[in-house]
């Protein structure tokens, strides 16, 4: 019989972490995500929901106070996950933070390996877990972001990929804040939507930061989305991927071009070795465009950064 299950039935242990989480319109994916968080084995001291929402309907609070933790439901008339991701982490009341996303939910034993090497006090870390496919909700539905891997690691210095999953980490807030936070440039409601995780694991590696990766911290990615919305998305998050690749291009250093390069290789051979499942091939296209067009638009515009994202150049 696994630990989980032993403790069924029993009080939650609540743990002095915060776990911030940004929606909008999306008020019953928002409440069964935040329902699965405080049925966890462990809980959180509290829930921030940021809500950006056209008009704010408060969640019932008191599913979470009987499980012990207060859940604080804020609007916010800004726009933009990193946006809303850096106003909950401003006003979380614990020294650990937790991000995690309106469409997902929570595995009974989530929160404490995903919390646990900070509150031991790991220095200068991120932890971010393990995201699985949730079952398939609309004909056609599909999840746009997984990471399936089931073996623990650790990285530092200079990769070749994007480890950080923006959905599912752990951090110590002063070093959020050390780091400028979010860059409000990119994620979704931004200009470039999407790989503000990516950049802030970049950032947090050349900074000296470890990114630790726990698989037992299991989140699941529910696909609600439609069939209509794959290639849209898929050219979104290659849009949001070209700015981040742009916003980090150097003269004197080659790294982050060649990084692009080989995901713009990447992207054409997948699309070629997909040519008999169009919708896959045509998706890859869609992101390499988006890839294109981002880098170029940021190059060409150089987007002014906000307050947080100044500190995140």
């Amino acid at each position: 019989m696994t630990q989980s299950a032993l403790r069924m039935g029993a009080a939650p242990r609540v743990l002095p972490v915060s776990v911030v989480i940004a929606s909008r319109n999306r008020p019953q994916l928002l409440d069964d995500t935040v329902a699965s968080i405080v049925a966890g084995d462990d809980v959180p001291a509290e829930i921030v929901l940021i809500d950006q929402s056209d008009g704010l309907k408060c969640l019932d609070p008191q599913p979470a106070r009987r499980a012990g933790c207060e859940l604080r439901h804020l609007s916010s008339a800004v726009r933009g996950l990193s946006h809303a991701r850096n106003e909950g982490a401003e006003l979380a009341r614990n020294s650990v933070i937790v991000f995690t996303d309106d469409d997902m939910t929570a595995d009974r034993a989530w929160l404490r390996p995903l919390t646990g090497p900070l509150l031991a006090g790991e220095p200068r870390a991120v932890v971010t877990g393990r995201v699985l496919p949730g079952p398939v909700e609309t004909p056609g539905g599909f999840v746009p972001a997984l990471v399936g891997r089931d073996t623990p690691a650790a990285y530092a210095g200079r990769i070749d990929g994007d480890v950080l999953a923006g959905g599912n980490m752990a951090i110590a807030r002063a070093t959020l804040f050390e780091i400028g936070g979010f860059d409000a440039r990119l994620g979704p409601g931004a200009r470039f939507p999407a790989a503000e995780d990516n950049d802030l694991g970049f950032r947090l590696l050349e900074n000296g930061c470890r990114i630790i990766y726990a698989p037992d911290a299991v989140l699941y990615h529910r696909a609600w989305r439609p069939p209509s919305a794959y290639l849209p998305l898929r050219y979104s998050y290659g849009k949001g991927k070209g700015g981040y690749y742009a916003k980090h291009f150097r003269f004197d250093d080659r790294y982050m071009l060649r990084r692009m390069a080989t995901d713009l290789l990447l992207r054409g051979g997948r699309a070629a070795k997909r040519v008999r499942r169009p919708r896959l091939a045509c998706g890859e296209i869609a992101y390499a465009l988006g890839v294109l067009t981002g880098a170029v638009e940021w190059l060409i515009s150089k987007p002014s950064a906000s307050a947080w994202s100044a500190a995140a150049r």
